[in-house]
């Protein structure tokens, strides 16, 4: 793998890790819009997975043939929802953002640290 593609693994790692971190506490979709600060987590748990969605569609560019080696993840929703977020914000439902961080984070996060190791590998 080059060098970008090592890149945009890195930088989705790190979105990871902080939404985790972020997400901590997070009981309910409705406990994302209770007050001032769980809105301020809303909205930067939702900036992360912007740049994760990014960085999925860097890697879709950059080596198409990555993402397709992992089908457990539906890539195409993460690029999806990164669109979501950046082009109409203002409709952004706050259950897909905790579906997302309870349900999918998880296994992503294993599926990135997985393709990580094997470009340390490669």
């Amino acid at each position: 793998m080059n060098e970008a593609v090592r890149d945009s693994l890195e930088n989705i790692r790190a979105s990871l890790l902080l939404i985790q971190r972020r997400f901590v506490g997070i009981q309910s979709a409705d406990q994302l819009l209770s007050d001032a600060d769980d809105l301020l987590t809303l909205d930067a748990v939702a900036m992360r997975l912007q740049i994760v969605g990014e960085n999925v569609k860097s890697l879709a560019s950059l080596d198409p043939e990555l993402l397709h080696r992992y089908p457990e993840i539906e890539w195409g929703k993460i690029m999806r929802l990164r669109d979501i977020i950046s082009h109409h914000y203002d409709v952004l439902d706050h259950e897909i953002i905790f579906n997302a961080c309870k349900e999918n984070i998880p296994e992503l996060q294993r599926v990135i640290e997985l393709m990580a190791r094997y470009d340390s590998t490669s």
